[in-house]
């Protein structure tokens, strides 16, 4: 299993979530707020005065457990598919030793 997480600005919330739900091999995500700062930051138009000064910006960290076999065909659709998202955060793919439900 692998654990794939995408750091995207908060206006691709609903997008990105839209995108994940008609994925057949997305058994289900989790969204969480985050803050962060990249070099990005001055020719990010969705960067506020606000974010600016204080040096970070609103994003959401999404995490998605897939099948080691899945994580490409959804990165593939990830950047291709939707051009909202495409360009709009960054991603990592981690090994999953062992995971479940808590009974």
């Amino acid at each position: 299993m692998k654990l794939l997480t995408l750091i995207v600005h908060t206006h691709v919330q609903q997008d990105l979530t839209e995108l994940l739900r008609g994925m057949e091999q997305v058994p289900g995500f989790t969204f969480s707020q985050v803050e962060g700062y990249g070099n990005e930051v001055e020719n990010d138009p969705f960067v506020s005065a606000r974010d600016a000064v204080l040096g970070h910006i609103p994003r959401i960290r999404t995490d998605i457990l897939l099948e080691d076999n899945d994580v490409k065909a959804v990165l593939s659709r990830l950047r291709t598919q939707h051009s909202n998202i495409t360009g709009q955060g960054v991603f990592w793919v981690t090994d999953v030793i062992t995971g479940g439900h808590i009974l």
